[in-house]
């Protein structure tokens, strides 16, 4: 199957946060807070993509209020937050819709650091930012063009609608 099928099957998005809707970089503030910034257009592809009938999940091994009131605000309703184990966490989501093995190939997970590696060896179009460390570049089927923070979450979920011809 070439990379332009596995884009027409998908039908549900999963993503990390730090080093996919952000760039890596936190901001400390005396207070202790992490502060993180998240691309706009990124938040405008979520949101589409919800209207537009696609499942959309966040595994993260972060636990920061701001970032769940924000994707809750997209319409992101499954949020797992604080994860250590981003497979048990995965498996959960499984569970949750009923998929099984054959669903699994139509899930889109991006990730960009090694606690994302094991799920996306389990899904069906693992995909990446430009700048994910080189064991996660070494098992996707698509590289954005973009680095985290800066629209490679808008590059696949825009990339997914149109080929399915579903973004406008």
């Amino acid at each position: 199957m070439n990379e332009l099928e596995k884009f027409h099957e998908i039908d549900t998005f999963l993503f990390d946060v730090d080093g996919v809707f952000t760039d890596s970089q936190l901001l400390v503030t005396e207070k202790g807070e992490l502060l993180r910034q998240m691309n706009v257009r990124d938040g405008y592809a979520v949101k589409h993509a919800i209207r537009k009938g696609f499942r959309v999940a966040i595994i993260t091994g972060g636990s920061s209020l701001g970032v769940k009131l924000r994707l809750e605000g997209l319409g992101v309703r499954d949020i797992f937050l604080g994860i250590s184990d981003k497979l048990e966490a995965y498996e959960t989501y499984l569970q949750r819709y009923n998929i099984d093995l054959n669903g699994e190939g139509r899930i889109l997970y991006m990730g960009d650091d090694i606690p994302d590696y094991e799920v996306m060896r389990r899904v069906g179009l693992p995909t990446c930012p430009n700048d994910a460390t080189a064991e996660i570049v070494g098992i996707c089927k698509y590289i954005s063009p973009r680095n985290g923070g800066q629209g490679c979450v808008r590059d696949v979920i825009e990339k997914v609608m149109k080929i399915q011809g579903k973004w406008v």
